[in-house]
């Protein structure tokens, strides 16, 4: 069957592998569309240290069940649309103890440190099967980025009387947008992009904020009457807008960290107990912001279309990738078609 492989540093190609085959306690997945993400380009760039090349990328699935083993519950059946939960969990590690099995400690993520969805069927446990009910396979394939998103919001234990920046507005930066929204907050997005903060504000933002051309701090005391955010979410990865989330937050404040950074960043410490912070990780998503995203998505009105920038077939998809390496910042997702 047809595979989509990166071989090497920006060598990327169409390629056959074994047909997939199915155990009984798993359900084999006709692919329809899987969305590149940021972790893709990284590894396409050579740039991801959790890869070891050649890999499948893909984990942001949109499918519909082919066939299920004998061993899987009722409530699978084919012909179903769902999307996939790509992560593992060890069930033995500090993390999978205390139920937050988004964060396992040897997780393997699909089309990271395991081949990936970009393929035309992939057999998977049942338990990782998502059921996605009238939500299209095309909508499907953008739930996991929002997920995470998602669970950024939830780690942040936002409320009605916070005010939530999020920086960076792509599809992870999106999904804390509308979260934040929906719970109540006053939401603020900060990215470098004019039109991925006029979407934000079409998902939930309250304000708006461009970094590259506004005075980002006298901006945020401007909307909080000089008290600064109660939550900041990271959600780009670099040296800048990390230091941002920390001197920008209010005192008290929660910042919630996504995003990889690329490099050892340096910080002014002294605001960690002076602000008495609160500093969290985000990784992944649990089943249940899986579950929310879907919720979200079935109300009808996420500007889906507007979300998707490119659509490609697997023989287009490295020039797709190609293109977008050159210009990372107009990119929320592409999609490529089975």
């Amino acid at each position: 069957m047809k595979a989509i492989q990166i071989q090497s540093e920006r060598k990327m190609g169409v390629v056959e592998i074994p047909q997939a085959t199915m155990r009984a306690d798993e359900v084999l997945l006709r692919l329809q569309y899987v969305g590149f993400c940021g972790s893709d380009l990284n590894t396409y760039l050579g740039k991801n240290p959790m890869v070891h090349l050649p890999v499948i990328p893909g984990h942001e699935v949109g499918a519909i069940i082919e066939a299920v083993g004998a061993e899987v519950p009722e409530g699978l059946k084919p012909g179903m649309t769902v999307t996939v939960n790509p992560y593992t969990n060890c069930g033995k590690c500090a993390s999978c103890r205390n139920s937050r099995v988004n964060a396992c400690k040897h997780n393997e993520t699909l089309g990271v440190q395991r081949d990936g969805a970009m393929r035309e069927y992939i057999a998977l446990p049942w338990e990782k099967v998502i059921p996605a009910g009238l939500l299209t396979p095309r909508t499907c394939a953008l739930i996991e980025p929002m997920s995470v998103g998602f669970h950024a919001v939830s780690r942040a234990q936002v409320t009605d009387i916070d005010v939530v920046m999020v920086i960076g507005c792509g599809m992870v930066g999106m999904g804390a947008v509308v979260r934040a929204a929906q719970r109540g907050a006053t939401v603020v997005a900060a990215d470098i992009d004019d039109d991925k903060l006029a979407l934000a504000r079409q998902m939930g933002a309250s304000y708006t904020i461009n970094t590259q051309k506004e005075d980002v701090h006298a901006r945020l005391l401007e909307m909080t009457s000089g008290f600064g955010p109660d939550v900041v979410i990271e959600a780009v990865g670099s040296t800048q807008t990390y230091q941002m989330a920390v001197d920008e937050v209010a005192f008290t404040g929660r910042v919630i960290c996504i995003g990889y950074a690329k490099t050892e960043i340096s910080f002014e410490t002294k605001f960690f107990v002076q602000k008495e912070l609160d500093i969290r990780g985000s990784r992944n998503a649990q089943p249940s912001d899986f579950r929310a995203v879907i919720h979200y998505l079935e109300r009808g009105t996420c500007p889906i279309d507007q979300l998707i920038s490119r659509e490609v077939t697997p023989e287009e998809a490295h020039q797709a990738m190609a293109d977008w390496a050159l210009n990372p910042g107009k990119v929320f997702r592409i999609l490529v078609k089975f």
